[in-house]
């Protein structure tokens, strides 16, 4: 983990706080990132499936 130094809407995280019944500020901000940002590895692994499954022309013809 790393230190920032971020400016915080107080009432924002108290109301996220209470939401996701976090006991501090770090627990409320690192939950808040992790559910903002749960679905991205699904998403990324659906692109790169639906990639996999692209009839693609030869690689020696791709810039040709």
């Amino acid at each position: 983990m790393s230190k920032h130094l971020v400016d915080i809407d107080e009432e924002a995280l108290a109301a996220a706080q209470v939401e996701l019944g976090a006991a501090s500020m770090k627990d409320t901000v690192n939950e808040a990132l992790r559910r903002a940002g749960a679905g991205r590895k699904a998403k990324v692994r659906e692109a790169l499936d639906r990639l996999g499954r692209r009839r693609l022309a030869p690689r020696e013809q791709a810039w040709r």
